[in-house]
């Protein structure tokens, strides 16, 4: 049985991602449904744009250090 890695930049990366995604959406719903007591600066919309760098720096992770086959293990197969 062969052993496989996975880089831990892939699993921040996946991490980041998730997290990204979670708050962009956060940050969509909260700008078509704003609280009644808005916080200051609130219509810079800071959910939508932090939201939005970590999942593209999640996703740039991610794709940068994505599992492969290497070429020993695709000659052995």
């Amino acid at each position: 049985m062969k052993e496989h890695s996975v880089s831990i930049w892939f699993l921040i990366g996946l991490q980041l991602a998730l997290y990204g995604l979670l708050i962009t959406g956060a940050g969509i719903y909260q700008y078509f449904n704003p609280p009644a007591q808005p916080t200051v600066l609130f219509e810079l919309h800071s959910g939508i744009w932090w939201g939005a760098l970590m999942l593209i720096a999640g996703l740039a992770y991610s794709i940068a250090f994505r599992p492969r086959k290497s070429a020993a293990d695709s000659k052995s197969q």
